[in-house]
């Protein structure tokens, strides 16, 4: 680790590499393109310090570079310790933005580092999770007077933001911009989806096809990571508490029951629900030799880990550093990833750059609207002209046109 006047980073001289992903994916961010346009010269975040947290790869860093052409200071940190890449955190330190992550920070490093980018007294912030929040209120509380607003990106994050405001402790304006319809239906479904996969399969190098996933939660990420096993030719299992959710899995084709039916079934587990102990040690004991257990929800607490480790008599190596595996006292071995971390992060790149577009153009947008409006604390959805913006230049960066009402069929539905 070292610390470069206002960075903390693991290797300053692995910049290039990560200015390389940073312009790789900026070629396929054609709505972050749009705004980066405007600010250049429009600058209207000026005056503005911004705290971020999010999973510090290229995507994030084409955000945290366009706020600060915007005008702003701008300090960021990686939301997960094992999905921060230390070249493309150097890379964002060299262009001009306060960077302070390390991939794999232990628990009090990783403290330390969203403590530091606290410590730039923002007035606006970006979170993933509620973990800005959280620390802010219970750590930093004399700062929530100085912050105009936020916005957050997940689901797990709004049910904390909104469990703190039915308390009335939320101190300030959130933005929830996990639910915009251009963000769930899309980074949760689509960009989920397709990650979670991604990172599975480059880590392991096994095939998909003719095995049995299992997907417990079938939330929009779930109906994504769902889609796609079914699409690499796996046979699907779903696992829910709600009804509503349970029978449109049935309608979609996959099987449903409870976890300790599907555990003895299952190759891959994938859990995708925001709750802890979703796959338990009752579960693990009739597990099949060699299932993989994957986390794609956003903390490690849906795989009992703990429980894994009290139970194996031994660890062994997997292909990677992102997969171990855990020996069971009858000699069975179940391959945990990624320490039941974010698998599609932590062994891999995240969500596609041209998801990744959509999203970050709403949280941007968001903190504008923020800046208009002065809202009272609480949470706030997206204003929906910004979500029909983000969509409409969408559909223009890919080339497609859509029919417009004429102003008879306007008044027709109006007056329906």
């Amino acid at each position: 680790m070292i610390v470069i006047a206002t960075h903390t980073l693991r290797d300053a001289g692995l910049a290039a590499g990560g200015h390389d992903k940073m312009n790789w994916v900026m070629g396929h961010m054609p709505i972050l393109g749009r705004i980066r346009d405007r600010y250049q010269s429009a600058k209207p975040l000026t005056g503005q310090r911004i705290a971020i947290s999010l999973h510090l790869e290229a995507k994030t860093a084409v955000l945290a570079e366009l706020l600060h052409i915007g005008g702003a200071s701008v300090a960021i940190t990686s939301s997960n310790p094992l999905t921060a890449q230390d070249d493309v955190a150097a890379a964002l330190a060299e262009r001009g933005v306060e960077v302070h992550a390390l991939r794999g920070a232990d628990a009090a490093a990783f403290d330390q580092l969203h403590q530091r980018v606290l410590d730039i007294e923002p007035t606006l912030i970006i979170d993933d999770g509620g973990e800005l929040t959280e620390r802010l209120h219970k750590e930093r509380a004399s700062l929530a007077s100085g912050i105009i607003g936020g916005a957050e990106e997940t689901t797990t994050g709004v049910l904390r933001l909104k469990a703190l405001a039915r308390e009335g402790r939320l101190q300030y304006p959130m933005v929830l911009v996990n639910d915009a319809d251009m963000k769930h239906l899309f980074d949760n479904r689509y960009g989920t989806g397709q990650s979670t996969w991604d990172g599975i399969m480059r880590s392991t190098n096994l095939v998909v096809a003719g095995k049995t996933a299992v997907v417990a939660g079938y939330g929009w990420c779930g109906k994504g990571v769902a889609d796609r096993a079914r699409g690499l030719g796996a046979r699907v299992i779903v696992t829910e508490i709600n009804p509503v959710r349970a029978n449109e899995a049935l309608m979609d084709g996959h099987r449903v029951m409870p976890m300790a039916e599907a555990a003895p079934l299952g190759d891959y587990f994938v859990t995708v629900t925001g709750d802890f102990g979703v796959i338990r040690a009752e579960h693990f004991r009739v597990m099949k030799d060699g299932a993989i257990l994957a986390n794609a929800g956003h903390f490690d607490v849906e795989v009992d880990v703990a429980a894994l480790k009290q139970m194996a008599r031994s660890t062994r190596p997997g292909r990677g550093p992102e997969v171990v595996g855990y020996e069971l006292s009858d000699g069975r071995v179940l391959w945990l990833m990624a320490e039941g971390r974010l698998v599609n992060l932590a062994a891999g790149d995240g969500h596609p750059a041209e998801i990744m577009d959509l999203t970050f153009a709403l949280q941007a947008l968001s903190l504008e609207d923020l800046l208009k409006t002065r809202p009272g604390p609480g949470v706030y959805p997206v204003n929906p002209e910004v979500d029909a913006w983000v969509a409409g230049i969408r559909l223009q960066a890919l080339g497609v046109a859509i029919d417009r009402l004429s102003p008879e069929q306007r008044q027709y539905l109006e007056n329906s």
